[in-house]
């Protein structure tokens, strides 16, 4: 058991931690990838399109050169914020539809159970859009989760690997950082949030990777006290 001490808000992210990482790799990101194509061309005045072909480089007209590079960025797992919104606009027919739920560890919903009914606030940063976050919890395994959460955090706040989204996200929070208490499976992350000052933890899903002596690591949310 890891105890963690004056935490009044927990931030976590999604991939890896509270849901299998193999959901989002082998349904999420597919599913979108087999309909990019088709949604570009009938959303070509969606602002997010604009967006991609301005990163992309290629002409606002040109949908099909749009839609090739955002399935490349999907192949090569960007986390280009304009890819992310477009792939959250897919993903509403999945989830509505119900062709698929969103995946939670069953450790980490009770974790958040118990930590949203002990009165901590709850706050997820990942770099899946917010309109995806808030997809995945509201369509998840264990019903609409959305009202244990106080906020949403993207990438539009910053990279999850730099200090600066962490402050960001600390301001926006409105307590300070040692009382928040940040959530991953990526090192590097956990290493951005630890230098803005938040408490971290690592969960340890599958193998343990590189750098993880720097943070207290668990494998699952029944093993984190917060005291």
């Amino acid at each position: 058991m890891s105890v963690f001490t004056g935490i009044n808000a927990i931030l976590t992210d999604i991939e890896g931690t509270t849901t299998d990482i193999d959901f989002v790799h082998k349904t999420l990101f597919p599913y979108a990838r087999e309909r990019m194509v088709d949604f570009v061309h009938h959303h070509p005045n969606e602002p997010a399109v604009a967006e991609a072909a301005q990163a992309l480089g290629v002409a606002a007209d040109d949908l099909d050169a749009i839609a090739n590079g955002l399935i490349g960025w999907i192949d090569q797992d960007k986390k280009e914020t304009s890819l992310k919104a477009l792939q959250g606009l897919i993903w509403v027919q999945g989830y509505t539809q119900g062709d698929f739920t969103g995946h939670l560890y069953p450790d980490a919903h009770a974790g958040l159970q118990r930590w949203h009914a002990a009165g901590k606030q709850l706050h997820i940063f990942s770099s899946g859009s917010v309109k995806a976050q808030k997809l995945l919890y509201g369509y998840s395994d264990f019903g609409d989760l959305n009202p244990l959460f106080s906020g949403y955090f993207d990438t539009t706040t910053g990279a999850k690997r730099e200090p600066v989204a962490y402050t960001r996200i600390t301001a926006a929070i409105g307590l300070p950082a040692a009382e928040i208490l940040f959530l991953s499976d990526v090192v590097e992350e956990l290493d951005a949030a630890a230098e803005a000052g938040m408490q971290t933890c690592l969960l340890v899903r599958g193998e343990r990777p590189a750098g993880a002596e720097r943070h207290t690591a668990v494998d699952n949310f029944d093993l984190i006290e917060l005291d």
